[in-house]
């Protein structure tokens, strides 16, 4: 690779960083190609984006983007691969489920709204972080939790009130 083709290479990895708050880190060196396209495939669906890269590019992208990647850098050793994506735990539950048929990929760290995690042993709680979309619903969920109470429990009332007055109409 020339120097002007890792430029333009540490530009466009800095470009994608920029434009993400959420990146995980994982080695997918021991997949065979065809685990690896079925990988690609669940990716796409989950709108993650899966690129192979060079740890010292993606080191120095990490440098000089505006987030602060912390010791992320550090675990780029081996082969590096990276998945972009919009919903915090989406890239944690595809390797976990990936993991249930063999044991790659391994999770080196994860960058998720500016906390960093270090390790395999995170994956788990990646996993299970709640989406904005899921906490918002939940939210609404619980604001709409006492006025439904009082609905139901007027609608109860008015119920027994209308079958009084029919009883006493008998």
């Amino acid at each position: 690779m020339t120097r002007e083709e890792k430029s333009i290479a540490i530009e466009n990895l800095t470009a994608q960083l920029a434009g993400t708050n959420i990146v995980y880190v994982a080695d997918i060196s021991g997949l065979n190609a065809d685990t690896t396209s079925k990988l690609r495939r669940a990716c796409f669906k989950a709108g993650i984006k899966l690129e192979v890269v060079k740890n010292t590019l993606l080191a120095k992208a990490m440098e000089v983007s505006e987030n602060e990647y912390g010791e992320l850098p550090e675990v780029l050793t081996g082969n590096s691969a990276i998945f972009i994506a919009d919903v915090a735990n989406a890239p944690g539950k595809i390797i976990k489920d990936f993991r249930k048929k063999s044991a790659m990929p391994i999770l080196k760290g994860a960058y998720v709204n500016s906390e960093i995690y270090i390790g395999d042993d995170q994956l788990d709680m990646l996993s299970t972080i709640k989406s904005k979309e899921e906490l918002l619903g939940e939210l609404i969920g619980l604001l709409q939790s006492p006025a439904q109470r009082i609905i139901a429990a007027l609608q109860n009332k008015f119920a027994g009130e209308e079958q009084a007055e029919t009883e006493e109409a008998k």
